[in-house]
């Protein structure tokens, strides 16, 4: 089956606490879970994966980055997700320090948490299987996942890891 492609970022910021930002969704996909802000790359406009965060993290979070604000960390591609259609992701760390929430706009509302906090919270299946952990073990390193995305379960393989400590 052949799934339409869209591209997005996501943004992992954190507050001097070490607590990170999630949004609570107000839309499809994933409406009602928590997950990082960001959003769908302009790709009629040539926009690229730094250009789109960094327009995504004023449009959501009022922060305005450039491409040096920001860490690549993950790229995760989703074949099927939710059985309509294919994502690919890049997963970027916010190298400056969030520490007001910003207000609610019309994506969703916006909370800080704890890492343990993380584990207990309504967010979407693949991000709780995988995304989550991988991102933890790689911060500061890098990850490419992909996801084969079933009715009844996804399939992950991890093809490429770079952990900070493997750097030596």
């Amino acid at each position: 089956m052949s799934y339409p492609y869209k591209i997005s970022t996501l943004l992992y910021c954190f507050n001097q606490a070490g607590e990170v930002l999630l949004l609570k969704r107000a839309h499809e996909p994933n409406q009602g879970l928590w997950s990082p802000p960001g959003g769908k790359l302009k790709t009629e406009t040539g926009e690229s994966p730094y250009a789109c965060a960094c327009r995504e993290a004023e449009e959501e979070t009022l922060l305005k980055l450039t491409p040096g604000d920001l860490h690549l960390t993950g790229i995760v591609s989703e074949y099927g997700y939710l059985g309509q259609a294919s994502w690919l992701m890049f997963l970027f760390e916010v190298l400056p320090r969030v520490n007001e929430l910003p207000p609610p706009n019309r994506e969703g509302t916006f909370q800080f948490f704890s890492r343990e906090q993380v584990k207990t919270l309504e967010v979407p299946d693949s991000d709780r299987e995988s995304i989550w952990p991988w991102f933890w073990q790689h911060r500061g390193g890098f990850f490419a996942a992909h996801c084969h995305c079933h009715e009844d379960r996804n399939d992950w393989v991890l093809e490429e890891s770079l952990r900070v400590s493997d750097r030596g």
